[in-house]
């Protein structure tokens, strides 16, 4: 683990190879796991707030499981999290026309419509952060559905904390990232990949 402020970070970060590969992987980080996706309570309220200009972008069955269960839910972990439609797919993701899961509201935020583009969370993925009373654990979840972004990152030659430089600055700002970019040159040039 590697300190940098309030933050442990997992070597995993450093050394693993990632850029997401949607037209293999279909999105599929929107429909796996055992709940949704984890948000804060100031984005489960922007989520609300700004329902009125992604809402058309949403499947009617989808639109109406927010009406059911509400733009957030609590999860059996006891975490604040994205609805599910049938246990499965986050409420807010839709099938485009290629038959990729693509988010609603990234796509309202994409055209202009809103200025919150998703919560952190989903932009991190597949970094998951542990937030504990003293520092933030950031670590990597190696999943099969990311398979595919492994084999592109590799072959592109960027590093997980690389692909992921937007939304570990919105999370921890300008100078943390530039304090990971000094951690990640000196493990590169001190530790041999095994």
């Amino acid at each position: 683990m590697i300190e940098i402020g309030n933050t442990l970070i997992s070597r995993a970060v450093f050394e693993e190879y990632f850029f997401c590969d949607l037209p293999k992987c279909k999105g599929a980080c929107c429909m796996e796991g055992d709940s949704g996706a984890p948000v804060t309570p100031e984005e489960a309220k922007m989520i609300e707030k700004e329902y009125p200009v992604f809402e058309e972008f949403l499947p009617e069955a989808h639109r109406k499981e927010i009406q059911q269960q509400g733009f957030s839910v609590i999860d059996r972990d006891n975490d604040l999290v994205t609805p599910l439609v049938n246990n499965q797919q986050c409420v807010y993701a839709f099938f485009d026309e290629n038959g990729i899961l693509k988010c609603a509201i990234e796509k309202a935020w994409m055209n202009g419509l809103t200025p919150f583009r998703k919560p952190v969370s989903c932009h991190l993925f597949p970094i998951r952060i542990t937030e504990y009373r003293r520092f933030d654990a950031i670590n990597y979840e190696e999943l099969e559905i990311c398979k595919p972004g492994r084999i592109c990152g590799k072959s592109n030659k960027v590093k997980l904390w690389q692909f992921l430089k937007e939304p570990l600055i919105k999370k921890y700002g300008e100078a943390w990232y530039k304090e990971l970019e000094i951690a990640a040159g000196y493990l590169e040039k001190n530790f041999t990949e095994s």
